[in-house]
């Protein structure tokens, strides 16, 4: 049990919070925020407890540890100390000496409990507790820092996969988990993706990659096994919807210079021969400096070879006296992928085995003949033999 706390006490803690430069943005957080509100405030017991109780119950989405959540927020905040040391620059002695006394300060936080931080308040009732355990956070901090280029820092630091939501780069709140042992078949298709994101992770010249090839066949899927497969050495997966390709920039420029390692997603990618969006897709594939980053590589899946679409009457005459060159220039977009791997429909066979292992892997118990026959016949309803029909077919049985 940590000492009693006098009001003068209190009042100097709220003080020292107060005065946060390099961690500052940790006092933004809600815990925080009604931690300083009960610390500042005085006089009725009523109105204190109230905001102390207020100050528990902001933990909860912490099983009410408020060590827990101050070594989350320690070790997710973006600050110019970490930002510094990520990037391999020399820390100013100023941040150094500051970033040290703060961390000291939340190892003194992680001291406190119930008995000491109300024993100033004039009330014999009942106190919510919540548990608190000491931390090093110098040594913490200095683990973290060790391997910035595994673990990352401020909001990627959360999770393994985001998404552009209102301009801002955001967690995903249900991430595909799905891995690499999931899948049936595709295994060169698939190697093929995970050698080139290795490279990556290595500092190894790495190419944007376009999956293409017939719906269903595991494209999506390979990249988000991928990007689980490799999250624990540092490779973070930001998926952008075709329309928001003009923030493609801006989301380069967030992430450029970051120790983590990303690849930026887009899912069934395809253009009509006027889309806005070609043009920034094209400039960031031929390496415009306002489109990439040097730790990031693009990965889009196309139902279509050719992902930019077109008629017949392109081909016609028209008013455009370089027409030729237009039409190569839309049709060539695909080619601008340093890898192009093709996920074609499976055949019969390859079918049939992602059936039988499908039926094996969720317990499905059918003579032989009969469930072939009936996958067959699912395939043909469905109109294509696929993984993701075979899968759907499995399930149908359960």
């Amino acid at each position: 049990m940590s000492t009693a706390m006098t009001r003068q006490e209190l009042k100097n803690l709220a003080a020292e919070l107060s005065a946060l430069s390099v961690f500052r943005g940790i006092l933004e957080k809600k815990e925080m925020a009604a931690l300083l509100d009960y610390l500042r405030c005085e006089g009725d017991p009523a109105e204190q407890m109230a905001r102390y109780g207020a100050f528990v119950a902001s933990l909860a989405g912490e099983d009410y540890c408020f060590s827990a959540f101050l070594s989350r927020a320690v070790c997710e905040d973006e600050n110019r100390y970490v930002v510094t040391v990520a990037r391999g620059n020399t820390v100013a002695p100023p941040t150094e000496k500051n970033a040290l006394a703060e961390l000291e300060l939340f190892s003194r936080l992680t001291g406190l409990d119930a008995a000491a931080l109300t024993a100033s308040v004039a009330y014999e009732g009942y106190c919510p507790v919540f548990e608190n355990h000491p931390i090093d956070f110098r040594a913490l901090y200095a683990r973290r820092l060790a391997e910035i280029h595994r673990v990352g820092y401020g909001i990627f630091a959360t999770a393994g996969m985001f998404q552009l939501t209102g301009g801002e780069i955001q967690p995903v709140e249900a991430p595909d988990p799905i891995s690499l042992d999931r899948f049936v078949g595709y295994e060169e298709e698939r190697k093929q993706i995970l050698e080139n994101t290795r490279a990556l992770l290595e500092g190894r010249p790495a190419a944007n990659a376009l999956l293409c090839g017939d719906a269903g066949t595991g494209k999506s899927s390979t990249v988000k096994a991928c990007a689980n497969y490799f999250y624990q050495q540092g490779l973070r997966l930001i998926e952008l919807r075709k329309d928001q390709l003009f923030s493609l920039p801006a989301v380069m420029g967030r992430i450029a210079g970051n120790p983590l390692k990303f690849i930026i997603f887009i899912d069934d990618l395809s253009f009509n021969k006027n889309d806005d969006c070609f043009s920034m897709l094209k400039a960031a594939l031929e390496g415009s400096s306002s489109a990439r980053a040097e730790n990031a590589v693009i990965y889009a899946t196309s139902n279509r070879r050719h992902i930019v679409k077109e008629q017949f009457s392109d081909r016609a005459s028209s008013d455009d006296i370089h027409h030729n060159d237009t039409v190569q220039e839309l049709l060539s977009l695909s080619d601008r992928f340093g890898l192009v791997v093709y996920f074609s429909r499976p055949s019969k066979a390859l079918y049939l085995e992602i059936i039988h292992e499908l039926a094996r892997r969720w317990g499905v118990k059918l003579p032989e003949e009969e469930l072939e026959r009936r996958a067959e016949v699912f395939a043909l309803a469905k109109g294509s033999r696929s993984p993701r029909a075979a899968e759907q077919f499995i399930k149908s049985l359960i």
